[in-house]
């Protein structure tokens, strides 16, 4: 049915009209290249659709099913040489609010280190300027640019666009076990969007299958409303990593890249959020103030840094919430199924340029765990990601429940508020982190009796001031 579908957005786009599909239709799309691109409303509906990827080769697995685009055109900035950290003003004015990317290609940032290392990315981020060019403080500059090798204006759109409805069955891809991602899915590539209802299941995997990028994947967007919608986890599944060794494949069923201002609210997953065959579900880069509120998923992941994270009243299983970033990460009246509250990832430095707030949280600890910590992360020094590495100048944790009732081992030790974070001494007598501020805790209540300690390694965090 897909030649249709493409053919009923293309009509629907060139007329401004909305799209309904037809309710308790099933619609089957097998291997045919294209991609409906979707520029009006859409009514998904009650109908069904079958994304059969079980016979979808390598030649067709990036294309979209259905991209939600922009009626403008992207355009370059010119003039603009350098940019400063928290600058409020670029010094230029535009024909509208835009998402502006500023890359530099000059310095390398997220230098990945581990199974998956790499050469890193360049420096680059996203933020919101108006017509005057100011920019929006919620997307504020997080780095120095001292060369800038292209800026790029999208413009965001005012108009909202809805997409809701519709129950999608993704019918696993059967290619090797390699990192030769699928797309498939929805993706958003336009500013002030609200994806509402979708519901999305998995049917057919394997022993075997590539990773997939997400089946909502949102690239370079603004102002984006995702909620009530019922997502799935894919399957675990290894390959040889860039170091040689077997890793564990990434496959995520939502995806942001390079967005701002995104809400995700009443949306869960079909299946346990703490079955560890499940990949994490969620996964996110270069994104600046993201929210969560009422959501229950296996994980919350930033990976290539993001600025301004609030998560209210969800619940996270069995991978946690990672994140490397700036800026305020709020944890409110969550739920946590891990070791630890948060965790810093060891692969991007472990650092967190800003504040640490849990208020009204719970921490349910593994049966098995031996070691348990609100804040976890790793860093020795001996690695170069690309920027100096900090660990929260403030850490305020209010009334949190450390739930270890469930832990079975002997060797459990005491809960610590800095976790696994062994760091050695530089030749020159420094830490190889930024480790210093306020850290303030009240209202600790610990299951088992045990006492909350700061860490095994104390001096690490002599500069903090315990309030």
């Amino acid at each position: 049915d897909f030649p249709a579908i493409m053919a009923t957005h293309t009509a629907a786009n060139e007329q401004g009209l909305p799209v309904k599909a037809t309710d308790g239709k099933t619609y089957y799309i097998g291997n045919t290249t294209g991609t409906a691109v979707i520029r009006t409303d859409v009514d998904f509906g009650t109908a069904r659709f079958i994304i059969d990827d079980s016979q979808v080769g390598l030649e067709n697995r990036v294309h979209d099913v259905f991209r939600v685009e922009s009626c403008h055109e992207p355009f370059a900035i010119e003039g603009i040489e350098s940019l400063k950290r928290d600058q409020t003003n670029i010094g230029k004015s535009l024909p509208c609010r835009c998402l502006v990317e500023v890359v530099n290609d000059n310095h390398k940032v997220y230098i990945r280190l581990g199974a998956n290392q790499d050469s890193g990315v360049s420096q680059k981020e996203f933020f919101i300027v108006d017509r005057e060019g100011n920019i929006d403080p919620s997307t504020s500059l997080v780095w120095d640019y001292d060369q800038i090798t292209r800026m790029i204006a999208r413009p965001v759109d005012e108009k909202l666009l809805t997409v809701k409805g519709g129950i999608f069955t993704t019918i696993a891809n059967q290619a090797p076990s390699e990192y030769t991602y699928y797309g498939r899915g929805i993706a958003v590539e336009r500013s002030c969007v609200r994806i509402e209802g979708i519901t999305h299941y998995i049917e057919g995997e394997l022993d075997h299958g590539a990773p997939y990028g997400g089946f909502l994947a949102l690239e370079k967007a603004a102002d984006i409303v995702i909620s009530d919608c019922l997502l799935t986890g894919h399957k675990k599944y290894k390959t040889i990593g860039s170091a040689g060794v077997p890793v564990s494949m990434g496959s995520y069923d939502i995806n942001a890249h390079g967005c701002v201002r995104v809400k995700w609210e009443n949306c869960a997953q079909t299946n346990d959020i703490n079955d560890t065959q499940y990949w994490g579900i969620f996964v996110s880069n270069f994104c600046k103030s993201l929210s969560m509120n009422r959501c229950v998923l296996s994980r919350f992941d930033a990976h290539e840094g993001v600025r301004n994270v609030t998560l209210t009243n969800c619940e996270f299983g069995h991978t946690g919430v990672n994140v490397v970033g700036f800026g305020i990460l709020l944890l409110e009246n969550c739920i946590i199924h891990r070791k630890s509250l948060v965790i810093l990832r060891e692969d991007y430095g472990s650092s967190w340029e800003g504040e640490l707030i849990a208020r009204n949280c719970t921490l349910i600890v593994p049966e098995n765990s031996k070691n348990v910590s609100i804040l976890r992360g790793f860093n020795n020094g001996e690695h170069d990601f690309g920027y100096t590495c900090f660990l929260p100048e403030r850490i305020d944790i209010e009334n949190l429940l450390i739930d270890d009732s469930r832990v079975t081992n002997k060797d459990y030790q005491n809960p610590l508020i800095f976790g696994k974070f062994k760091f050695e001494v530089s030749k020159k007598g420094l830490y190889p982190m930024t480790a210093k501020g306020v850290i303030s805790v009240k209202g600790i209540e610990i299951a088992s009796g045990k006492s909350l300690e700061v860490s095994l390694e104390p001096k690490m965090f002599r500069d903090y001031r315990m309030d």
